[in-house]
């Protein structure tokens, strides 16, 4: 079957389009996470969706209503921890992720242990999504760059010296409170795009394969937007090429993107010492 013959089926349309907004939106704000060496905060709200759609399959709930609000409160509680308990942000992040694994395997042992609903949100069924997520994809994921795009100036002044931004009246509270809402919201989204357990490659890849050849802050974010894009719609081809699982196609292809970038960065600059 060629390529294009697959787009005549509306769950691929569906998974390309959410997919790619969701891309986006994991892109731009992990190069934010990535230079704040934040990073890791999405595996550890990733954990605590873990416990969230658990909860949502306790009460049958849909998980993403039960999840944004619990990933949201649980980010604000990173935040907390250290800016009041003298907390490492690392040591905040193991704290409230270790507290979301550990909460999730107790419900889903409560409501009768691990089924195939709970596994679908672990690794990820972006070719499952539905009308409705397609569209609370979209909607979230445009509100949040928005966001992004309104207060670029001052996410771009805390990046790189946050004292400074401070000194100079920016309200740091308010933005850092801002960034981690935003991270916990896309952290959620991406759940159905590579699943839990690889959403914080979903965050990361991108990123540092931008920072690789960007000369500046919007460069890196330009160029991030477009290899999360890009890694999302070969992802999902490739896997239905190859008969292999999308989210997990994704992110190897993401992997793919960040060495080509690498190795052209040392060759380049290889070339350049001999010159």
């Amino acid at each position: 079957m060629d390529i294009l013959d697959y787009l005549q089926y509306g769950f691929i349309q569906r998974a390309l389009i959410a997919g790619c907004f969701v891309g986006l939106l994991c892109s731009c704000l992990g190069v934010l996470l990535v230079l704040r060496r934040l990073s890791l905060i999405g595996d550890g709200l990733a954990h605590v969706t873990f416990g969230s759609v658990a909860i949502g399959m306790v009460f049958n709930i849909y998980p993403l209503y039960v999840s944004i609000p619990v990933v949201m409160l649980s980010s604000l509680g990173i935040l907390r921890l250290t800016e009041k308990a003298r907390i490492y942000g690392d040591a905040a992040i193991g704290v409230v992720s270790s507290l979301g694994i550990a909460g999730g395997v107790i419900l889903a042992s409560v409501a009768g242990g691990f089924n195939v609903d709970l596994f679908s949100y672990l690794f990820g069924n972006i070719l499952a999504v539905s009308d409705t997520e397609v569209v609370i994809s979209i909607v979230l994921s445009l509100l949040v760059l928005l966001l992004i795009y309104l207060y670029y100036h001052e996410l771009f002044s805390i990046t790189f010296d946050e004292e400074f931004a401070r000194a100079s009246g920016v309200r740091t509270g308010k933005i850092n409170a801002m960034l981690v809402l935003l991270t916990a919201v896309t952290v959620v989204l991406a759940m159905n795009v590579v699943g839990i357990l690889l959403v914080s490659a979903l965050l990361i890849l991108p990123a540092v394969t931008a920072l690789q050849l960007a000369r500046g802050f919007a460069h890196a974010i330009l160029i991030a937007a477009l290899t999360g894009v890009c890694a999302v719609v070969g992802g999902v081809f490739g896997s239905l090429m190859l008969n292999l699982p999308t989210g997990a196609t994704i992110v190897m292809v993401n992997l793919l993107f960040f060495l080509a970038a690498l190795g052209g960065k040392v060759f380049i600059a290889k070339y350049r010492s001999l010159n």
